[in-house]
């Protein structure tokens, strides 16, 4: 027999749980024997679920992993890439706008601090990759300059 206390409204009752039988179980409350008739469960069908499984990285002709896309513009391009993790805040410059090395071409916030991402080097805005509250990786290509 398994033994309970409880306190129901302020009122203690000691009750011993006997053997169950066919949903019938015998039980004793305050030294009261009660016979008790137990609901019977419906079984609920169980539904199994399975996750689909991931899908494999995308690979190259050769078989190489493809982890970003190639580098937009010309021979005479560069990109002005993320020097740490973190979120575009702004960009203060557009497709066509000359630009020297050492002109802020975007805002970023990385560890709760602002950080001027430099042009680093004199041209033309060839394109601009990322768009403000992006999130970007180390070394991700944000902005082309011609």
């Amino acid at each position: 027999m398994k033994e309970y206390k409880y306190k129901i409204n302020g009122n203690s009752y000691k009750v011993n749980i006997g053997d169950i039988e066919d949903n019938v179980a015998q039980v004793e409350v305050n030294g009261v024997a009660y016979r008790v008739e137990l609901e019977a469960k419906k079984a609920a069908a169980i539904k199994s679920v399975q996750a689909p499984r991931p899908a494999a990285a995308p690979r190259t002709a050769t078989g190489e992993k493809v982890i970003a896309k190639p580098q937009a513009g010309g021979a005479n391009a560069k990109a002005v890439k993320a020097p740490l993790p973190g979120v575009v805040l702004s960009i203060p410059v557009k497709v066509g706008d000359a630009v020297k090395a050492d002109d802020t071409v975007l805002l970023l916030e990385a560890m709760k601090m602002e950080n001027a991402i430099h042009a680093g080097s004199n041209g033309t805005v060839k394109e601009i990759l990322v768009a403000a509250g992006d999130s970007v990786l180390e070394g991700s290509p944000l902005i082309v300059i011609e």
